[in-house]
């Protein structure tokens, strides 16, 4: 738990600075478990440094107290949204067909293998 607050924390510093740093990129790519070769790591990193630039930008626009908090900027009242469709079972024709192409069968269920987890500093 205390490694996760730790992740957390240096994020969150990195990300209230007007850049994401080298280190902090490494770090990133060390999370997510992916490989960039220096050219892709690079234009990445300086993408990611334009999107939070203008994250920067968007929070310095004035809002007023009393306008709500949107996910959107379009309403989206239940006047105009479609209705919730009914949640309809169709049973699948050939599921020993399908089942049979599974590496791993219990009981009807495909097996799949644990994901490994490794403890990060």
């Amino acid at each position: 738990m205390i490694d996760k607050m730790h992740t957390i924390s240096m994020l969150l510093d990195g990300l209230m600075t007007d850049k994401i740093t080298p280190e902090l990129f490494e770090h990133l790519v060390e999370l997510g478990a992916f490989e960039f070769n220096p050219e892709e790591a690079d234009y990445l990193r300086r993408e990611l440094n334009k999107q939070l630039k203008v994250v920067h930008q968007l929070e310095a626009v004035p809002v007023g107290e009393d306008v709500p908090l949107a996910s959107h900027g379009v309403p989206y009242t239940a006047d105009i949204r479609p209705g919730l469709r009914e949640d309809v079972w169709d049973p699948c024709e050939n599921p020993a067909e399908i089942l049979a192409q599974a590496p791993q069968v219990e009981d009807g269920y495909i097996i799949v293998p644990d994901i490994p987890h490794t403890k990060l500093d």
